[in-house]
């Protein structure tokens, strides 16, 4: 007989696990704190170790539709704007992979989700569910809210991000520890391309890296990346420097400017900076992670199992925060099979055990990225040169497109 499982949290990860669970038909209830399912934020890049799984849920055809398919990734100086490196997207990524690499925006890929969920029908989507408490015991578990509602089903999926509450009761030494803010903060805006001077329109991925500055100096490390979503009708630009902003950094999403982002990041060559001045609407959150993953207990135990950042938070330097909870998905409902929920504990262990290593070598190089990103120095030149003369060797990612 099916599990019912209960999801709290009905971002991506959350909705792409009820969407895996449904296709082995499970009863997955995703449980939502706001008053609407939605999402915001901005562009996400999905390499095709991603889009791969995404076909697997069903949903080639409508990625499609919505996003963009860059021919190329290009590494540029900050300053100069001059090109250090390249790697091929498009049909190299499809024939070298068996997926695409695309760019879509955050909102447009929750939408996918969410519909397909909803089309699925096998479970319920309850909103304004802000999940307080969560009781387990042998057979069963409890989630209750703060507006004194409870739930009761066969197993609890923690896709409550950052901050997660379901993650306080992983029987794991490091359940209870805060996030680690790291102080480095990210400014974001979309603008139609159509609104923007020729010149700085863009087709493709392109990445400035910024040097760190002298100790000392006033400017922080910084890099920028831009790229088209939305079928390639908008286009997404991120900044992150090694600067915090004013104010609580759980406030994950604040109002910013030009001139906050110039003031931690400081000025850049005129190519990117005429790009910078042309977006509007510049937004601003801080940036948090967790260490790396030590061991499969830091995922699941018994009938409750984590996805995504509640569980694996990382930086932004690989790209890959929202795939990798659209794998955690994928490889949960695969491990529970059709197994009903005598074998909830057994297929949460297997399914641990498959992901935390993948997860914590994600999170430590995209940690690692952070630091080739802004090197300075000799560091800097010697990446530079690395990058001009074996290019695609660098920028391709066997290890993760191909996992």
């Amino acid at each position: 007989m099916p599990a019912h499982i209960l999801v709290a949290g009905g971002g991506i990860g959350g909705l792409a696990t009820a969407l895996a669970l449904a296709g082995s038909g499970h009863r997955a209830d995703v449980f939502e704190q706001a008053a609407a399912f939605g999402d915001i934020g901005a562009g996400v890049q999905l390499g095709p170790n991603v889009t791969r799984r995404l076909s697997q849920l069903g949903l080639e055809n409508s990625l499609a539709r919505v996003a963009a398919q860059p021919e190329a990734l290009v590494v540029r100086s900050a300053g100069s704007g001059a090109e250090i490196g390249r790697l091929a997207l498009g049909a190299a990524m499809r024939q070298r992979y068996g997926a695409p690499y695309l760019c879509i925006h955050r909102a447009d890929l929750h939408g996918l989700l969410l519909d397909a969920v909803r089309a699925r029908g096998t479970g319920a989507l309850v909103t304004g569910a802000q999940i307080e408490r969560v009781e387990l015991s042998d057979e069963l578990v409890c989630v209750s809210s703060s507006d004194a509602r409870a739930w009761e089903g066969e197993a609890v999926v923690g896709a409550d991000g950052l901050w997660s509450v379901v993650r306080r009761r992983l029987d794991a030494a490091s359940a209870g520890q805060p996030p680690r803010i790291t102080g480095h903060t990210a400014w974001r805006a979309l603008a139609r391309q159509d609104a923007l001077p020729p010149a700085l329109r863009r087709g493709g991925v392109e990445v400035w890296l910024g040097p760190r500055p002298r100790r000392g100096a006033a400017r922080a490390a910084a890099h920028a990346v831009a790229y088209p979503v939305r079928a390639g009708e908008w286009l997404n630009v991120v900044v992150i420097a090694e600067s915090a902003p004013a104010g609580n950094a759980h406030d994950w999403d604040q109002a910013s400017s030009l001139a906050a982002l110039q003031a931690a990041a400081g000025r850049t060559g005129a190519s990117l900076q005429a790009l910078l001045e042309a977006m509007p609407g510049w937004r601003a959150w801080s940036l948090s992670d967790r260490p790396p993953l030590v061991s499969a207990a830091e995922m699941a135990h018994e009938r409750l199992a984590l996805v995504g950042d509640a569980a694996h938070p990382m930086v932004p330097y690989l790209a890959q925060g929202a795939g990798m909870a659209i794998e955690d998905a994928v490889a949960l409902s695969e491990a529970l099979g059709e197994g009903g929920s005598d074998a909830v504990p057994a297929a949460f262990a297997r399914y641990a055990a498959a992901r935390w290593q993948r997860n914590a070598q994600v999170q430590a190089k995209a940690r690692r990225n952070g630091q080739i990103f802004h090197a300075s120095g000799p560091v800097r030149l010697g990446r530079d040169l690395a990058m001009r003369a074996l290019g695609e060797r660098l920028l391709d990612q066997p290890w993760l497109y191909g996992g």
